[in-house]
């Protein structure tokens, strides 16, 4: 049980962390978001003209930051399950800044990463029982 959560929660954090560079990378070299199809109308409630900010963000918390939170599962460094933890936190709070910020709920793809969110919160807690 023990592996099967540590290689769980790792092919979470790397869904995470791919989408996240995919995603920080069209905002950053097409701040306009027309490379992912994302109106500037999408914007129009948050304090950003256009996705770069946003996707500067992304980058460092779901994207650069869920890659270093994967080596050190890897690693099984002494504070895996509490960066899992964080994470998590961090991620569903994005999620929830989103979805105020933008004023739009897209179910699919905000209830997906909402639960990761989760998932990564009780791995984080599970794994760090174990210790």
């Amino acid at each position: 049980m023990n592996r099967f959560i540590r290689i769980f929660t790792l092919l979470l954090l790397l869904f995470n962390s791919f989408g996240a560079l995919y995603g920080s990378y069209h905002f950053i070299t097409d701040p306009s978001g027309e490379s992912l199809q994302m109106p500037r109308s999408f914007l129009q409630h948050s304090p950003f003209s256009n996705y770069l900010i946003p996707g500067i963000v992304l980058f460092l918390v779901n994207g650069l930051f869920c890659f270093m939170v994967t080596a050190a599962l890897l690693l099984k460094h002494r504070l895996a399950p509490t960066l899992v933890m964080l994470q998590g936190i961090l991620l569903a709070g994005w999620i929830v800044m989103q979805v105020m910020l933008l004023q739009t709920f897209y179910p699919p793809l905000h209830l997906t990463m909402f639960g990761i969110g989760g998932m990564l919160i009780g791995c984080g807690g599970y794994l760090a029982k174990l210790k």
